[in-house]
């Protein structure tokens, strides 16, 4: 019989491995996909008057998961003649495929007890292969359909979504370490990421920059919705007008919820100031509407506003990035100056700008990023330009981010460093205990986990109101002093029936003059007879009657063999 080698059973558990996450990849998609062909097959069976058959509704449903993932559709039958483009990504629809890529990656490189786990570039690549087989099935499938898909934005932007999301998978599964960078990369970058302060100050960066993107989409969600309640009216006409059944109506009202994120970024980028076209001819900001609009009748597009100039009302979405910015300088001095650390673990004045600007500079960039695919030409010829533009949408989200939110982080971390009384931590000296008021003689004890906030100043770090005294670890004031740290034990003489572990010393509370915290017991007094005699009858006590009654001495003859100690040093002649 032949035996296989070690060599041979690692290979063949890498091959297997990989063709599990080559499985995944293409289940992720398949899930995907069938999910979507079930929502638009319940559609096309309710619809009493259906434009196509079973496979026309299939081709399409297809064309929409593609087109869930960035690709450029094209609907070749227009009254015109003349093919038309759809480029608007629903960006509710992009959860699905994003999220099970995600999931997929993440499970395809994450050890499993029992179960061949392969390397992260082979997760990555297998999964992303095997997805993509799944979109190129579908896509070759939709050629023939009402939808079809152009080639050119399967490679960009449909490729480039599959691998991103397979990558924050196999970073997810693996922990999601922040480097080290490959080695291709700059030594400058590497050196940088290699530094734990860097690291933090990044983080701190992306988690601001992703709070500030955040909040731009619920002011501009909040302003849609406001704009619709103002016109609600027009919004219902518009949606009974599109569909007279039940079944289309519903079709209406799905495509309106999977374009909600869309809205949400159109109103973001009219709060920021460059707006959005509606057409070739016109662009809606918050100074007015200019030009002659060419907008479908759709019921989110009733909350575009009326042409003329802007009035005090459209000027007050300029609030909107204003919370941005502030959302993005609070979360930035909370870092910067944390609550429960002194000032000189501060980060200082030119470290809180550098990172309140990198995190505008990530504001930025998602939100260009995100708009990119909010909007899109939906025909030819006015309605080729549709939606926010994002060159000029992800540099006004930098701007208002970086020209509000530094010196809104600087005086929040200048706040965060005040205390009681106007006081700035580490700044003023104590004042005497006599010179201090009756009503406030000494500051509350630290207390991990119960940091003082801002709103309730006079709650201060130590033990609530209803804490009875000494439960904080000091003397209140005007109380007796705090009771003795863990390893000392009362002023008197040795002591037999001592608990276990308890030494006979000095008694060391916190409210000494010379009493430290993590200081170390004297080692002097460790050795001395009444010492010896203490820690006999505790561990006596311990042993259970184990221990003999009488101590242990060393017979005279060993006790004369034994050397004598001699101290260090120089010796000194009389």
């Amino acid at each position: 019989m032949t035996q296989r080698g070690p060599k041979a059973t690692a290979e063949r558990n890498r091959t297997l491995a990989l063709a599990s996450a080559l499985v995944r990849g293409a289940a992720a998609a398949g899930l995907g996909l069938g999910a979507l062909t079930v929502l638009v097959m319940v559609v096309w069976i309710s619809s009493p008057f259906p434009d196509s058959g079973p496979g026309g509704a299939l081709r399409a449903a297809a064309g929409v998961w593609l087109l869930a993932h960035g690709a450029g559709l094209v609907r070749p039958d227009t009254l015109s003649g003349v093919p038309a483009p759809v480029g608007m990504v629903p960006l509710l629809l992009v959860l699905g495929p994003v999220w099970l890529t995600h999931r997929a990656a993440r499970d395809a490189a994450e050890p499993e007890e029992g179960r061949p786990r392969p390397s992260q570039a082979g997760a990555f690549c297998a999964v992303t292969a095997g997805y993509l087989l799944v979109v190129a099935g579908a896509a070759a499938y939709a050629r023939g359909g009402s939808l079809r898909v152009d080639p050119d934005t399967l490679v960009f932007p449909v490729a480039l979504v599959v691998a991103g999301a397979a990558a924050a998978g196999v970073w997810t599964a693996a922990g999601r370490p922040f480097g080290p960078l490959p080695s291709w990369s700059p030594l400058v970058l590497q050196e940088a990421f290699a530094r734990t302060l860097f690291r933090n100050r990044s983080g701190t960066a992306c988690r601001a920059a992703a709070v500030g993107v955040m909040v731009l989409l619920g002011g501009g969600g909040l302003l849609v919705a406001v704009a619709l309640g103002r016109n609600a009216v027009a919004a219902q006409d518009a949606f009974l007008a599109l569909a007279g059944d039940w079944p289309g109506r519903f079709a209406v009202l799905l495509l309106a919820a999977a374009l909600v994120p869309n809205a949400a970024l159109w109103g973001a980028a009219y709060g920021l100031g460059p707006g959005f076209s509606l057409g070739t001819g016109a662009t809606a900001t918050p100074l007015g509407l200019e030009g002659d609009p060419a907008v479908p009748r759709f019921p989110l597009l009733a909350a575009v506003p009326d042409q003329g100039p802007g009035t005090l009302l459209n000027g007050a979405v300029l609030a909107v990035p204003v919370a941005a910015a502030l959302a993005v300088a609070w979360f930035t001095a909370r870092r910067a100056a944390p609550a429960d650390a002194p000032r000189a673990q501060a980060w200082s004045p030119r470290e809180t700008v550098l990172v309140t600007l990198l995190a505008a500079l990530g504001c930025g960039v998602g939100t260009a990023l995100l708009t990119v695919v909010a909007g899109g030409p939906l025909g030819t010829g006015a309605l080729s330009a549709f939606g926010p533009v994002w060159w000029l949408t992800g540099p006004a989200a930098l701007a208002w981010t970086a020209a509000v939110g530094v010196p809104a982080a600087l005086l929040l971390r200048l706040w965060r460093l005040r205390t009681l009384g106007w006081a700035w931590r580490g700044d003023v000296e104590v004042p005497e205990a006599e010179e201090l008021p009756a009503a406030v003689e000494e500051e509350p004890a630290v207390v991990a986990g119960r940091p003082r906030r801002w709103w309730t100043p006079w709650r201060g770090r130590g033990g609530t109101e209803d804490e009875p005294e000494g439960e904080s670890g000091d003397a209140g004031p005007g109380g007796s002093a705090a009771p003795a740290a863990p390893g000392a034990v009362p002023a008197s003489g040795p002591a037999p029936e001592a608990a276990s572990g308890a030494l006979p010393g000095q008694g060391a509370g916190r409210g000494d003059a010379g009493f430290e915290p993590y200081d170390f017991l004297p080692a002097a007094p460790w050795h001395e007879k009444d010492f010896r005699e203490a820690r006999r009858a505790s561990l006596k006590q311990g042993s259970g009657g184990l221990m003999a009654d009488f101590p242990a001495a060393f017979p005279a003859d060993l006790a004369a063999d034994r050397p004598v100690a001699e101290p260090d040093g120089p010796e000194t002649t009389s």
